[in-house]
C-alpha cells in the first residue's frame, strides 16, 4: 500500500532545536530500556554518557565517543540548503560588528519553517557523538560487502562521503526519510534515495519501541507521524 500524508501535519509546536533535545532526553527516553543509540545500539544514561558496546572503536572524534548527540537522520544541511537564508543570508543576519552571515545560523534566525524542521523530534535520534560527527550530511546507500565497519563491532560504514547503516536501523531511517519527504516542501528525496527508503521500509518493519516513541512524541509535538502510524497499525502495535 503506498504511503500518503495529509497536508499541514508538520511540527508547529517546537521551533527550538535545544528545546527538542531536552524534551527527548527528559520526556521520551525515560528508562534504560529506551536509551539505546540508533546506529550502534549503545546504551546511555540519563546524563547522556555512553556505555560502549563490546568491540566498539572510534579512530576520530574520540572525546565525542563518550556521549550521545542528537542526530538528524535527514541531515539539517540537506534540507537547510533549500532555504534562501542558508544559501544567501538575510537582512537580519548581521553580526554586532556589521558582518553579514549565512548558513545554518542565518536560517535559524530568519526562517520559522526552518526552525520547525530542525526541531522536529521524529527526525532526531540519539547517536554516539563520534558516529554522528563522522556521518556528517552523507546520504545513506548500500556500500556492499567489500567495505568493513568504520566502528569495530558497530556495523556502521562510512566511506567516500557515503554511509551504510546497520540493518537494525534501516527501517527507522527509511520511515524518517519518508516522513520528512512527505511533509515538508523544503525537502525532497532523489528518486534513487526514495527507491532505497521504500525498500528498507518494506524489508525492516517497525517494532514496539519505534511505535511507542512516536506516540510519546505526538503528545508533545502536537502532530502525528503518519508514515509510522500506518506502519504501526499494520504491524498490530496501535
Amino acid at each position: 500500500m503506498p504511503l500518503s500524508l495529509s497536508l499541514h501535519a508538520e511540527n508547529t509546536q517546537i521551533q527550538s532545536f535545544s528545546s527538542a533535545k531536552k524534551k527527548l532526553e527528559k520526556e521520551i527516553y525515560l528508562t534504560s530500556q529506551d536509551r539505546h543509540t540508533v546506529y550502534c545500539d549503545a546504551e546511555f544514561d540519563s546524563q547522556k554518557n555512553i556505555i560502549p558496546p563490546n568491540g566498539f572503536e572510534s579512530d576520530k572524534y574520540q572525546k565525542r565517543a563518550k556521549r550521545i548527540e542528537w542526530e538528524h537522520i535527514v541531515p539539517a544541511e540537506n534540507f537547510g540548503r533549500n532555504f534562501s537564508e542558508w544559501r544567501n543570508g538575510a537582512a537580519v543576519c548581521v553580526t554586532s560588528k556589521g558582518k553579514s552571515y549565512k548558513g545554518r545560523r542565518c536560517a535559524e534566525k530568519a526562517n520559522e519553517e526552518y526552525r520547525y524542521m530542525q526541531a522536529d523530534m521524529y527526525n532526531l535520534y540519539p547517536a554516539i557523538g563520534s558516529v554522528n560527527a563522522s556521518r556528517r550530511n552523507y546520504n545513506f546507500v548500500m556500500l556492499g560487502d567489500v567495505e568493513s565497519s568504520s566502528f569495530g563491532s558497530c556495523k556502521m560504514k562510512i566511506v567516500n562521503s557515503k554511509a551504510e547503516p546497520p540493518e537494525a536501523s534501516r527501517g527507522i531511517i527509511a520511515r524518517t526519510y519518508l516522513y520528512m519527504d512527505g511533509l515538508y516542501t523544503h525537502y525532497k528525496m532523489s528518486n534513487q534515495q526514495r527507491q532505497l527508503m521504500n525498500a528498507w521500509n518494506k524489508t525492516y518493519p517497525v517494532d514496539a519501541w519505534e511505535c511507542e516513541r512516536a506516540r510519546r512524541i505526538s503528545k508533545i509535538q502536537g502532530n502525528s507521524n503518519q508514515v509510522l502510524e500506518q506502519s504501526c497499525r499494520e504491524a498490530g502495535f496501535n
